[in-house]
């Protein structure tokens, strides 16, 4: 273990990696920037366990990104709860947001099939948007149903279902702080004759099964409650491994003016008109940092004028009011 990470902010993600086995781990710790996701609403206890979790997720996937863009994550389906949406891109900057049913009413210990997957048509969404896309290039995009109890089990479905790595996650989220564990077993690079072949995998699987073993004995309240260094040396200490410099994710909302306008454009003109027509004036709240835009007459008429093509917006940003 190096000091560097025992002096790192509150706001880390800390990578390591098994020495001689294809084994790869992250703990990660967002307090500040959980902190300001939040501070805009008020969400029922159930869904903040649940959002938090995904931030770190979000961000435990995130910084194994080989491309500049970001990722996003959602979870929709027809129960209370509509929508989980997490965004994190390549510098680990985040925002997320969740999306109620008007009349939702949830128990504070609310599984994901009672809060989206009520009657089974419940999906987890992982998009990869690239930030620098070529004209007609779009996001890819894996859809799978929703399969599990809980945030971790999902992932880890959808991991393996849709990425064929072998993935195992510890989540935790409260008010205060969200915290994570991802171990991941990669693939061993060719080269080696099979006699080499073998032994390096049966030493990986090994080291695999040992790993998952260790954080298997994770709890969620030691989760919540132990910093990552602590948790680190606590786990591991028999292992030998390598920690990387660590990074530091924050809270961080792309909206802009032109991405509420092109949000406008989606709807399309006609439905636009008609919300003039009622209120005079529109004004788009963002539903991740609360930044009010407004657009009157003159400017939704430009908007429509423009004969530039309408881009797909992952996720939207707001919401006419």
């Amino acid at each position: 273990m190096t000091n560097e990470v025992m002096s790192a902010p509150r706001d880390t993600l800390q990578k390591f990696i098994f020495d001689n086995a294809a084994v790869r781990g992250e703990l990660i710790e967002i307090s500040d920037t959980w902190r300001e996701i939040q501070a805009r609403h008020a969400y029922p206890k159930a869904v903040r366990s649940a959002l938090g979790e995904m931030v770190a997720a979000s961000a435990l996937l995130s910084a194994n990104l080989k491309f500049n863009g970001a990722i996003v994550m959602q979870i929709f389906g027809d129960g209370p709860v509509r929508l989980l949406v997490v965004e994190c891109d390549a510098q680990l900057r985040i925002r997320a947001t969740a999306k109620l049913a008007p009349d939702a009413e949830l128990p504070d210990d609310a599984s994901l099939t009672q809060m989206f997957n009520v009657n089974g048509k419940g999906r987890f969404v992982i998009t990869l948007d690239p930030a620098d896309k070529v004209p007609g290039q779009q996001p890819y995009q894996g859809v799978v149903p929703l399969t599990g109890e809980d945030m971790a089990t999902v992932i880890e479905n959808y991991m393996l279902r849709s990425e064929q790595m072998d993935t195992r996650l510890w989540l935790a989220a409260d008010d205060s702080v969200s915290r994570g564990l991802l171990l991941q077993k990669l693939p061993r690079h060719s080269g080696k004759d099979d006699q080499q072949k073998q032994a390096s995998e049966a030493e990986d699987l090994e080291t695999w099964n040992r790993a998952v073993m260790l954080g298997q004995t994770l709890k969620r309240e030691e989760l919540l409650s132990t910093n990552i260094e602590i948790l680190l040396k606590r786990l591991f200490w028999e292992e030998t491994i390598r920690v990387f410099d660590p990074q530091h994710p924050q809270f961080h909302c792309s909206c802009t003016r032109e991405k509420v306008g092109n949000m406008l454009k989606m709807l399309g003109q006609a439905e636009v008109d008609s919300a003039l027509a009622d209120l005079g004036e529109l004004g788009i709240n963002c539903d991740f940092c609360g930044k009010h835009y407004a657009f009157d007459k003159v400017d939704c008429a430009q908007l429509f004028a423009s004969d530039a093509p309408v881009e797909s917006m992952m996720p939207a940003s707001g919401s006419i009011n």
